[in-house]
């Protein structure tokens, strides 16, 4: 992200991609168990799909945290370490992440202007983001800040909820939905970059 922001926003007026600040957050050695804490939201049951076989991790429901982490601790450290224009954040979240993405979104909308959400885990928990969708859309007639979901065409079932969850959520804000050909779980990512970013770039 950072390399594709940088190299074409040296050409602002073609590429429409203006210079940015890119913070990535990582999670270290435990990286896949922090995730699956991290990026889901709280809830009664968790329940992993089949084909994990059993498999799975004991701590989940972590989002709300996350999210207090992200508006209380770096959002104001690096406000403080350099000009921030607060009107104009994004969020960008891959797979469990993209979930997060589209979870911060239905209960924090406001802490970003723009949500980029690639192939978002919509299965999780047995597609629990469908009924916040719902919630989301009765409790509000319009969003103003901006979505975009891109999948890849062999990522099979996620195609058909990322467009589901693109349909619904058109009714009431800017989506960009985008199914790239010919593409997986693992190379999506930097084939729908510079769509991405320059669909944030839409002010």
């Amino acid at each position: 992200m950072k390399e594709a922001v940088r190299l074409q926003s040296r050409n602002a007026p073609k590429t429409s991609i203006l210079p940015a600040m890119v913070v990535g957050i990582g999670h270290g050695a435990d990286m896949h168990e922090r995730r699956f804490y991290d990026f889901t939201g709280q809830a009664e049951t968790y329940t992993y799909p089949a084909r994990f076989k059993g498999k799975g991790y004991e701590k989940h429901g972590g989002a709300e945290n996350f999210s207090r982490f992200l508006e209380e601790e770096l959002k104001p450290s690096i406000q403080a370490q350099f000009p921030v224009n607060i009107q104009q954040q994004a969020l960008f979240g891959h797979s469990l992440a993209g979930y997060f993405v589209l979870w911060q979104l239905f209960h924090h909308q406001a802490s970003f202007q723009r949500y980029i959400a690639i192939s978002p885990s919509i299965w999780w928990n047995e597609q629990e983001l469908l009924n916040y969708v719902s919630k989301f859309i009765k409790e509000r007639p319009y969003a103003y800040e901006k979505l975009f979901i891109g999948v890849g065409e062999l990522e099979t079932f996620m195609v058909d909820d990322a467009r589901q969850i693109a349909s619904d959520l058109g009714e009431i804000m800017d989506i960009a939905f985008y199914e790239a050909l010919e593409e997986n779980h693992a190379s999506i990512v930097p084939t729908v970059m510079s769509r991405a970013i320059r669909f944030v770039n839409r002010y």
